[in-house]
């Protein structure tokens, strides 16, 4: 049984407020769709992987920016509040980030980020330890994510999205790739990098090494409500398990057991319980 010792995790990325219209069905271009409903809820690929990875047990600080304006206020606040780090968030000059989503009933859902206070994400006067494990994406500038390469002491994972092409030191440096099968194919450098999760939605996972297909695991069968969140539970769950040395196996089934049950909730920043919880 894996150990339910978890290390400590820093998320470098977005944060970001979600406004979501739950519509009978995704527009198609140019098209209008009536009938939404709207929320108005905290989101952000980076928070929304910081908060996952505290409701999963392990220690965690953001690295981010958010602007010095109301939302900002109320982005901190809900950080705290899930037991998340915030003292190396920063205040941008730019207001807060704000991603624009439609989701239909089955959970697919349609994201537009306008990124804001996210351009202004710095790694200046901050230091990482070499027992903490370190989580990115790139929704923040990319020479934030590249300065990781040589930042971080340990463990170092990237959430490719959205696709971005990827410097070759970082390709080289990152000890895990997270990516959905979309993304994989319009990032072929990803075939160099010594190890790359590639989600399959409903049809689970697989874990890739130098290119090679190693592991392909199912996804449980769940009833979605919304699989906005879905991914970046996937993500913090995959890198504390293997941080926390377990298998990879083990590993890759529990963060896709994170991931189905992430889309079983409204919102990207779901309930979700100790990663123990969830091993096979």
């Amino acid at each position: 049984m894996p150990s339910p010792a978890l290390p400590p995790l820093a998320v470098v990325g977005s944060i970001n407020v979600d406004l979501t219209a739950a519509v009978p069905r995704l527009p198609a271009a140019g098209e209008t769709v009536l009938g939404g409903t709207l929320t108005r809820q905290p989101g952000g690929k980076g928070a929304n992987q910081a908060i996952a990875a505290a409701r999963l047990g392990a220690p965690v600080r953001m690295i981010g920016a958010v602007g010095d304006d109301g939302d900002g206020q109320w982005m901190l606040q809900n950080l705290r509040d899930a037991g998340v780090g915030a003292g190396d968030v920063w205040l941008g000059d730019a207001a807060t980030g704000t991603a624009l989503i439609t989701v239909d009933p089955g959970g697919e859902n349609q994201i537009a980020v306008c990124q804001g206070a996210n351009a202004d994400v710095s790694l200046d006067g901050v230091a990482f330890a070499d027992d903490e494990a370190v989580l990115a994406q790139l929704e923040i500038p990319m020479d934030v994510v590249a300065r990781l390469a040589s930042a971080v002491p340990g463990f170092l994972a990237v959430n490719a999205a959205p696709a971005v092409r990827l410097p070759a030191a970082l390709v080289e440096r990152v000890d895990l790739f997270i990516v959905n099968e979309t993304e994989y194919e319009l990032l072929p450098e990803l075939a160099q990098a010594r190890r790359v999760a590639v989600t399959y939605g409903s049809a689970g996972a697989a874990l890739r090494e130098h290119g090679v297909e190693v592991l392909r695991v199912p996804a449980p069968r769940v009833h979605a409500i919304s699989a906005v969140g879905a991914g970046d539970a996937f993500c913090a769950a995959l890198t504390l398990a293997l941080c926390a040395g377990w298998g990879a196996e083990d590993a890759l089934r529990a963060a896709c057991a994170v991931g189905a049950d992430a889309v079983t909730h409204l919102g990207a920043q779901s309930p979700l319980r100790p990663l123990q919880s969830y091993a096979p």
